[in-house]
């Protein structure tokens, strides 16, 4: 079978930020998953009941930062027996109430969110944590609402950051 398709090239500037600071690995990571707690697409649908509204209420009172750990992954726990002695973590974490005005505007938009985070050793003492601007991502759709969340987004990331104690980065500063 053939389906006809219209192809669509869109251009938009990443902005990736690294942090590099002297907090612990294990401390670092423990601190980011006691402040943003983990919820599966199954948790969540059973937790909205039809009722949108009081399920992002109570997602603001188990998490203040808003967002939830939608996926961990921990490449370095199978990327070790390829001889390699760094620890990393990937976490997908998703804001459901500014992901539903996004998918909202386009659900296209669901590629830049959730957000990746990830934070890994290197030879240096401490801890690296990278992700990419959400509002970079976001403002390639050309919408204003959609660039708007997307500034939302940089404010929320901006606050959790704040909270782990590290500091908000330019990017992140509006």
């Amino acid at each position: 079978m053939s389906y006809q398709v219209e192809e669509t090239t869109s251009e938009h500037t990443a902005r990736r930020v690294r942090l590099h600071t002297n907090a612990h690995f294990t401390a670092l990571v423990s601190a980011f998953e006691e402040a943003v707690p983990a919820l599966s697409d199954a948790e969540a649908l059973a937790q909205v009941s039809g009722d949108w509204a009081g399920f992002i209420r109570g997602l603001q009172w188990e998490s203040p930062s808003g967002f939830v750990r939608v996926a961990t992954a921990r490449p370095s726990d199978l990327l070790q027996h390829a001889g390699s002695t760094a620890q990393s973590v990937v976490w997908l974490i998703a804001h459901h109430a500014i992901a539903a005005r996004l998918f909202r505007h386009d659900a296209g938009t669901m590629l830049y969110s959730p957000l990746r985070v990830e934070a890994h050793t290197s030879r240096d003492p401490g801890t690296t944590l990278s992700f990419e601007v959400p509002s970079a991502q976001l403002a390639g759709f050309g919408i204003n609402k959609v660039t708007q969340a997307g500034a939302e987004l940089d404010r929320a990331l901006g606050d959790l950051l704040e909270d782990l104690g590290l500091p908000r980065p330019t990017a992140l500063r509006r």
